[in-house]
């Protein structure tokens, strides 16, 4: 049997695809990060750029995976109809499967769309609120007091809840760090747990926690107060998660590398999660996870999204959940001196910012609303 044709394109919006085109940048980092998931020190912070033109003269562009695998898929893309988003997605998801995850580029056409109809991107996806509130997403490994003494800042800058790592060695001295910090903040922060036992880095061997080591875990968060413990178990392990769920009070919380729409579905379907935590930069882009955000809500799952690329992709999971959901926060990778603001979205004109009461402000500016830093991005072109 023949392969079934391309369905054709709706009505013409009027702008085609012209161009698209990618760079890599690279940002040194002197001192080095020690990221808590990764045993090596972090020398530089990469990113890359997705720009797609129309032959009306306007372009959008996003931020988040490398593009493995683009290459040579231009012409699926060019020449086409740069609003048809579900046609795209589905081309996208194809190159994902077979090459890698080229999800930024559904974010540029997110971007290009708001920009072609002149309405922000929360608008376009539902218009339910202009803003998301953030929680602080620290990333090192502090001493109990040095990371009391960092709660107490987040704090002052008006953050209402806060992410610590777990990876010290021992999940007794994670736990010694924990009882530091809600000792100082006492019941002003919400505190989050990452596990980090989901995933490992390439080079990172070692084994992820049992259920019994999890469950332990969870004992000790349920008594200081724990809203969630994100990565508990290895990202497979759904039997597992849905039995720690179903022993625990504390929120079950995973899916921040998922790589296809189905196992999102899988982790909803089967009970086994309280909060899903996919990234549109790594996973379906916004056209893919704005199905599965409605999925959520319809299971009484949180949807709130991972957030570890830079301030573009944030930006882009901003509008998702503002435009949509009802995210109770968003994750915001802060945690100064190591994590900056400023390292973290240096292709960025203006650094993405949360305001005294820890919200982050979407503007009504078509698109995305961001720029690009065209000198920093010059000087940094890999």
């Amino acid at each position: 049997m023949s392969a079934s044709p391309e369905q054709p394109e709706a009505a013409f919006s009027g702008h085609r695809i012209a161009s698209i085109r990618i760079t890599h940048h690279r940002l040194a980092l002197d001192p080095p990060f020690h990221a808590s998931w990764d045993t090596r020190p972090r020398a530089h912070f990469d990113a890359t750029i997705v720009r797609v033109a129309t032959d009306t003269g306007l372009e959008g562009c996003a931020s988040g995976d490398l593009m493995v695998g683009f290459a040579g898929h231009e012409d699926l893309f060019i020449g086409r109809d740069a609003l048809a988003l579900e046609r795209h997605y589905r081309v996208l998801s194809h190159i994902d499967f077979h090459y890698g995850r080229c999800w930024p580029l559904d974010l540029a056409l997110w971007d290009l769309a708001g920009k072609i109809t002149g309405q922000p991107c929360w608008r376009l996806l539902g218009g339910l609120s202009n803003r998301v509130r953030a929680y602080a997403s620290s990333g090192t490994l502090r001493d109990p007091r040095q990371l009391a003494e960092q709660a107490g800042r987040y704090l002052e800058e008006g953050f209402s809840a806060l992410k610590i790592r777990f990876q010290r060695g021992q999940w007794r001295e994670d736990i010694r760090a924990l009882e530091a910090v809600r000792k100082s903040v006492g019941e002003r922060l919400t505190l989050l747990v990452d596990c980090n036992q989901g995933w490992r880095m390439p080079w990172d061997t070692q084994a992820p926690w049992t259920l019994k080591d999890a469950l332990a875990v969870a004992r000790e968060l349920e008594r200081l107060g724990v809203y969630w413990m994100e990565e508990p178990l290895h990202r497979g392990d759904r039997i597992g998660m849905k039995t720690l769920r179903e022993a625990t009070d504390v929120r079950i919380a995973a899916g921040e590398m998922t790589r296809e729409i189905h196992e999102l579905r899988d982790l909803i379907d089967s009970g086994c999660i309280d909060v899903l935590q996919p990234d549109a930069a790594l996973v379906g882009g916004i056209t893919g996870l704005r199905r599965v955000l409605t999925m959520a809500q319809e299971h009484n799952v949180l949807f709130t999204p991972h957030t570890w690329t830079n301030g573009m992709g944030l930006t882009a999971n901003a509008h998702l959940s503002a435009g949509l959901g009802d995210s109770p926060f968003i994750e915001f990778p802060y945690d100064p001196p190591e994590w900056t603001l400023e390292r973290r979205d240096f292709i960025m004109a203006e650094p993405l910012r949360a305001d005294r009461a820890g919200w982050l402000n979407l503007p009504d500016t078509p698109g995305m609303g961001y720029r690009l830093d065209e000198r920093t991005l010059a000087a940094t072109r890999l």
